[in-house]
């Protein structure tokens, strides 16, 4: 056990700094800055596909806005003990710098705004969802890192040497202090990164399309959500015994397993156009080619 504690993963002392009155949060710097590497990711990937970089940014103004509202909005209705049970504090269901952004709602209403911005730009949202796909693993994972530093959603007790310490002001009811946990928030960071490789191999390699680099990325997030969620022993709503948010990697995972097949059977390759509607002359080719590129 000495040995184990020896190489134990140490959390950091403190998640929050002040300049002057103004504090700056590690959970928000880490959000930021996979936000950036996302979009730094698929501008380079939307450039490979014929389109402007340009028009990535008009759509993150729409997307980012949506996704964080609908992270926040699956947080506390999947969490809603800590807010509206016993004790809880409704108010605390704004404090979005304290923590707590769900995936699943990001992804959702995220979709919906990268959909109005590409009505807004006038290209197609699945060549796009393909072109984000990787970046928005990479995000993730990076995103992960500020559940490390506010020291939760960890796993359950472990001897193994990857341990991660947590401080006694952050150790769960009835741990003792010294407890090592597993280091959820360094298994999807890995894992994620792992993901996008292999996401952008495939891609190059199969000319993936219509979406299904996208539909990929649900796939293969899925998979290792599912484990790492069974892991975690932090508080959460059950359906049937198990944790919701593993039941909805379930479910996520196979439709998009189901779309991923059914769209490469109707549309193999990729798309011949990112626009909405295709050019049909010589002068339309011609705008259009301002407009993508």
């Amino acid at each position: 056990m000495t040995g184990a504690l020896a190489l134990a993963i140490p959390s950091p002392s403190r998640g929050v700094w002040h300049l002057g009155p103004f504090p700056l949060r590690a959970y928000a710097i880490a959000i930021l800055l996979g936000i950036v590497v996302a979009v730094v990711v698929t501008q380079r990937r939307w450039r490979e596909r014929g389109g402007d970089p340009e028009t990535v940014l008009d759509i993150t103004y729409w997307a980012v806005p949506f996704g964080i509202v609908g992270g926040r909005l699956y947080h506390v209705i999947s969490s809603p003990a800590k807010y509206f049970g016993e004790g809880g504090d409704p108010w605390k269901a704004f404090a979005i710098w304290e923590g707590g952004l769900g995936i699943w709602g990001a992804v959702a209403l995220g979709a919906v705004g990268a959909w109005i911005g590409c009505r807004r730009a006038g290209v197609r949202l699945a060549p796009f969802a393909d072109a984000l796909a990787p970046g928005l693993l990479l995000a993730q994972g990076i995103g992960r890192l500020g559940n490390w530093f506010n020291q939760e959603l960890f796993g359950a007790p472990t001897t193994l040497p990857w341990g991660l310490r947590i401080d006694d002001a952050h150790l769960p009811a009835g741990y003792e202090s010294g407890t090592l946990f597993h280091p959820t928030f360094l298994y999807e960071l890995l894992w994620n990164l792992a993901a996008a490789g292999l996401l952008v191999y495939l891609d190059r390699r199969r000319r993936l399309g219509h979406g299904r680099v996208f539909w990929l990325y649900v796939v293969l997030y899925t998979a290792g959500r599912l484990w790492i969620e069974l892991l975690r022993i932090d508080p959460a709503e059950t359906v049937l015994g198990l944790r919701l948010n593993v039941w909805t990697s379930i479910l996520v995972g196979l439709g998009a397993l189901v779309a991923f097949v059914v769209v490469g059977r109707r549309h193999p390759g990729r798309e011949t156009t990112l626009l909405l509607t295709p050019p049909t002359t010589q002068d339309d080719e011609a705008d259009a080619s301002e407009r993508t590129r």
